[in-house]
């Protein structure tokens, strides 16, 4: 029931992206500087660093790795706004069928390998749920600047 409603928000995200440009990938919604384009590269980092390096213990893979996070920690969010939007939705979508090959060997109550700063370890349930709130957060992101772009409304 966790898999299906990540899967139901990841879907609604990458809706809310569907058909638009670049240019309207890219628009704002003032004051604040979110942006389509930002929040799928967002969203694909949150699932690369959860469940893949997190969890998995895997190295980071490009286009993380070479990112100098200290030098500019939102680099998804600035990055993206020059992003192809068809890379975009397919890095997204790359991302989270790694997340389902990870979530697919393990049990809930696994532990990630990674600890967090307390030194505890999160367990596999922890973390899906903990997505399925950002992810869905970002939904209601998406939502407001889709309908601002072009009116679109709904899921």
């Amino acid at each position: 029931m966790l898999l299906e409603y990540l899967d139901f928000q990841r879907a609604t995200l990458l809706i809310k992206a569907e058909g638009l440009s670049q240019a309207q990938l890219a628009q704002t919604l003032p004051p604040s500087t979110l942006t389509l384009a930002g929040l799928l590269k967002h969203a694909a980092v949150n699932e690369h660093s959860w469940l893949f390096a997190r969890f998995g213990g895997n190295a980071e893979r490009e286009p993380w790795a070479g990112v100098d996070w200290d030098a500019d920690e939102d680099w998804e969010f600035h990055s993206a706004v020059t992003d192809d939007p068809e890379y975009l939705r397919q890095l997204y979508l790359l991302e989270c069928a790694r997340s389902r090959g990870v979530v697919a060997t393990a049990d809930l109550d696994d532990l990630a390998v990674e600890a967090n700063n307390d030194g505890k370890h999160w367990s596999l349930r922890w973390i899906l749920l903990h997505l399925i709130e950002k992810t869905a957060r970002h939904v209601g992101h998406a939502d407001l600047l889709r309908e601002s772009i072009d009116g679109a409304t709904g899921e």
